[in-house]
């Protein structure tokens, strides 16, 4: 085995152990003792964690940041993850500690030259941008990881009104349009709730574990609707361009002309005050015919801003 191969080997050896010893890589490697320290030293050196337990029991442990053994990328993959790594620049709170322009520049400048200079001339021609945003949300890491051991947590909440506390159990986190979002059950409601990750202004994690079956990603597809109401609303040409962009609304637009269109779905009853508020903020560019409760929704949020600037 050549010496490269063996430190690569020892390298995916030790991140799979919490504890060993020289004597153990020597007979894993089949190398003396002495050669064993010395290998170790190397990794250590490349920047593998370890630490060394003194004493007749003593041996070696890796820290619990540990080091990844190399990974060769072709020219795409190489090209997706550093784009990927740049995407999370726009974060100013990411779920875990890292540091996004060092893992960018370990990336970049591992790669062969012709390569940087295509990445180079990429950066002036794309971008996965998100919106930018000042906002932090510093309990990412501890939702993550009460959600992974199903530990309650209980939240100091910025609602609408005032500010609350909740016991939840976090389901997961998820970024969307530069914000951080967090679904969980709320205990005393029961009942899964949406809570925005900044708006959380206090977390403590309990003791206490809740097993509640469901993923992030069974939450994604968990829309059901309990009590369905009809929904149609009249479009303009601008009408239908702005709903195209929003997810939950493009699959229903129906285009009758080159300037106009309509939806008609179904929605739940529990979604009025959200589906009133998007399309009061479309003004002219749509018209809502039912449900009558959105009607008047809209027209009352106008007759106060009306009355807000008389």
């Amino acid at each position: 085995m050549s010496k490269t191969k063996l430190i690569f080997d020892l390298i995916m050896y030790v991140n799979t152990k919490r504890i060993f010893t020289a004597q153990d890589v020597a007979y894993e490697f089949n190398v003396s003792v002495r050669t064993a320290h010395r290998y170790l030293m190397e990794i250590s050196e490349l920047g593998v964690p370890l630490y060394t337990d003194q004493g007749r029991n003593g041996g070696y442990r890796i820290l619990e940041n540990r080091a990844l053994p190399p990974i060769i990328f072709d020219e795409n993959e190489a090209s997706a993850i550093f784009f990927a790594f740049q995407s999370l620049k726009y974060y100013k709170s990411l779920p875990f500690d890292t540091n996004i322009d060092s893992a960018s520049k370990k990336l970049y400048f591992s790669l062969p030259d012709d390569i940087k200079k295509k990445i180079r001339r990429l950066e002036f021609v794309l971008s996965f941008w998100n919106p930018k945003r000042d906002i932090d949300s510093p309990f990412l890491k501890e939702i993550i990881e009460a959600a992974i051991k199903n530990n309650i947590v209980i939240i100091d909440y910025q609602s609408k009104t005032k500010n609350n506390l909740r016991e939840v159990k976090p389901i997961g986190v998820y970024a969307y349009d530069g914000l951080w979002y967090m679904p969980a059950l709320d205990i005393k409601k029961d009942k899964v709730l949406l809570f925005r990750v900044d708006r959380i202004l206090s977390l403590e994690t309990s003791e206490i574990t809740h097993e509640f079956p469901m993923s992030l990603m069974d939450w994604f597809n968990s829309y059901t609707i309990k009590t369905p109401i009809r929904l149609y609303v009249e479009l303009t040409r601008e009408g239908i361009r702005e709903c195209q962009s929003t997810i939950w609304l493009e699959s229903s637009i129906v285009i009758t002309d080159s300037e106009n269109g309509y939806i008609d779905t179904i929605i739940d009853k529990s979604e009025l005050e959200f589906v009133s508020n998007y399309f009061f903020q479309l003004g002219d560019y749509v018209k809502v015919i039912e449900p009558e409760e959105i009607v008047e929704n809209i027209k009352s949020r106008a007759y106060r801003i009306l009355n807000h600037y008389l």
